[in-house]
């Protein structure tokens, strides 16, 4: 088994949803993390829970995906706080949905630039770090990555070149020792595109249940690499 307390982890949109969702179960499993968001007031009120979890083993970073030199410099601040980098979790992702009739540029933009170019910048800021470690890149996709859907354009447009892109980069770096996994989630009861988490969320997949597919990759035979896992909820809502 892999020594999870010694491994430190960089995720990006990790101060709500599935990112402080990852960034708590890491934690319990001794990890050390560092997550970024945005706005620096927004990861400093993550941290200041996930340190209950963690004392002394998580930072947060302000740092915008959609910013090459951003995602260098929070991987610049990961080893420096601590001395090395072994995981990338790409999480970030925004979603507009519109007919493409109502659509507009900026939103286009605003979900290419973050769900696919924002992983493009942080795989690439971190690539010399996880060659150094022997490390695991795993990006956050969606179902939506496969299955298309009215008024997604913008958004199955980012997801299905996610995938792509994920599946891509395991045959670029699988020779350094990298490995890359894509997560698919379905239904997440997460903040995303504005909603409110509550009761009736109770039938969805909860973002520590993706925390824990995630520590278990990590805890799996290096030798063994699931590189795509669709994962959606066990029973649809009641109607």
């Amino acid at each position: 088994m892999n020594k999870l307390n010694e491994m430190t982890a960089l995720i990006t949109g990790g101060s709500k949803g599935i990112g402080y969702g990852i960034a708590a179960s890491m934690l319990e499993a001794g990890m050390r993390v560092a997550i970024t968001s945005r706005r620096q007031e927004d990861a400093d009120a993550a941290v200041l829970q996930l340190s209950k979890i963690g004392p002394g083993k998580v930072i947060g970073i302000a740092a915008d995906v959609r910013n090459l030199e951003a995602q260098q410099n929070a991987v610049a601040k990961t080893l420096e706080a601590f001395g090395r980098l072994d995981v990338l979790i790409a999480n970030a992702g925004v979603g507009h949905f519109a007919p493409i009739t109502e659509l507009t540029p900026e939103q286009w933009h605003e979900t290419i630039d973050t769900n696919l170019t924002g992983v493009f910048y942080s795989i690439k800021a971190a690539a010399a770090a996880l060659t150094q470690a022997k490390g695991y890149f795993i990006s956050i996709a969606s179902l939506a990555g496969t299955n298309f859907f009215p008024s997604a354009s913008a958004y199955n447009a980012s997801k299905f070149g996610l995938v792509g892109f994920t599946q891509a980069v395991m045959l670029d770096l699988r020779e350094a020792g990298i490995k890359c996994s894509t997560i698919m989630p379905g239904s997440v009861a997460t903040h995303f595109n504005n909603h409110e988490p509550n009761d009736a969320d109770a039938w969805k997949i909860q973002p520590e249940d993706i925390g824990q597919m995630v520590v278990d990759l990590l805890r799996m035979n290096p030798r063994t690499l699931p590189s795509k896992i669709e994962v959606r909820p066990s029973q649809t809502p009641k109607k």
